[in-house]
């Protein structure tokens, strides 16, 4: 028990290290679990530990950080913390993200050499039995494209909150220049950038690979206050953005529990039915994503609602049958 306490004392203490705006008492309650008296006795804990923290006045409250960052011996990786990175630099290097697994590595290595002689010869040989104990399943998909040179641009733009213009191929009008402001980008089975184009309309998604010539303008670019990307996201089923609809879905007793396992999307609700059978409702767009994934799911899942996915789905089910001479 005294082990656990003081481990969570030494997360506590990092995360004020790495707070730049710093953290108030609800906030480090809320991080690691526990009630607001406990997380102000850990504060203090930590305080006398560290007693270059300092206390900033944020109205009606204060906040906590301790700036400078810890001393390099309370902040050495473990084995399981390298061997997690190293993995997920595989896993991205696996599913054809280069750019990204990348990073990764290098970050990887600035770690390492970061480490004393003696902490590095000790934690390397647990490094390597992990990973050599740990693969990556690859699943059949597209190879999202990441172009370096790409993602540099994009990134800058969103950076210095500046217009990003670029060729596109694709669209009603093949090969025009466009001038968006960028928003964020999307990471999936096909990478896309998120952006305004004009004014007055709605974010939009611009495949990677089919942009070229980006330049970064010396125009301000700022995005709505208002918008998320991670909102923007949770409003589709995959990529494709058309209407948000209220999707119903039943699965039967036979798959029940994996319906109970499974995550279809973000906004999900999971009810068992006295039948045995699952409910499943959200609300998203993308019908034609969604309905590609619900053919996984076979004869086992039947769709409520809405109609439009019902009709999406037959006609998928007709081409395909079509294509392999079922009528």
């Amino acid at each position: 028990m005294r082990h656990e306490k003081a481990t969570r004392l030494l997360d506590l203490a990092r995360m004020l290290a790495g707070s730049a705006e710093g953290m108030t008492l609800d906030e480090m309650a809320s991080a690691l679990g526990v009630g607001r008296r406990t997380a102000e006795r850990m504060r203090d804990a930590v305080w006398a530990a560290f007693p270059q923290m300092e206390a900033m006045d944020d109205p009606p409250t204060k906040r906590f950080r301790i700036p400078s960052g810890l001393d390099g011996v309370f902040q050495t990786p473990t084995a399981e913390e390298l061997a997690a990175l190293r993995v997920a630099a595989d896993s991205l290097r696996a599913a054809g993200a280069d750019t990204r697994a990348a990073s990764l590595y290098a970050l990887e290595a600035k770690l390492l050499s970061a480490l004393r002689g003696s902490a590095r010869r000790r934690v390397a040989p647990d490094v390597e039995a992990l990973v050599q104990a740990e693969t990556i399943a690859v699943h059949a998909g597209p190879r999202p494209f990441e172009d370096q040179a790409v993602l540099t641009a994009i990134r800058t733009a969103i950076k210095g909150l500046q217009a990003l213009s670029f060729r596109y191929e694709g669209g009603s009008t093949p090969g025009r220049t466009r001038e968006v402001t960028p928003l964020g980008v999307l990471f999936g089975r096909s990478n896309y950038l998120v952006a305004l184009e004009g004014k007055g309309g709605k974010p939009r998604s611009w495949r990677l690979d089919r942009m070229s010539d980006l330049k970064v303008l010396d125009k301000p670019a700022p995005p709505p206050e208002d918008f998320s990307l991670q909102a923007f996201a949770d409003e589709s089923f995959g990529i494709y953005h058309d209407e948000i609809q209220d999707v119903v879905l039943r699965i039967r007793k036979s798959r029940a529990e994996d319906a109970m396992r499974w995550r279809f999307h973000a906004t999900q609700q999971v009810t068992p039915e006295a039948d045995g059978s699952v409910l499943v409702t959200f609300r998203a767009g993308g019908m034609r994503e969604l309905s590609w994934h619900l053919f996984t799911w076979g004869g086992d899942i039947e769709i409520v609602a809405p109609q439009a996915l019902k009709d999406m789905m037959v006609q998928e089910l007709r081409e395909a049958g079509r294509a392999h001479g079922a009528w």
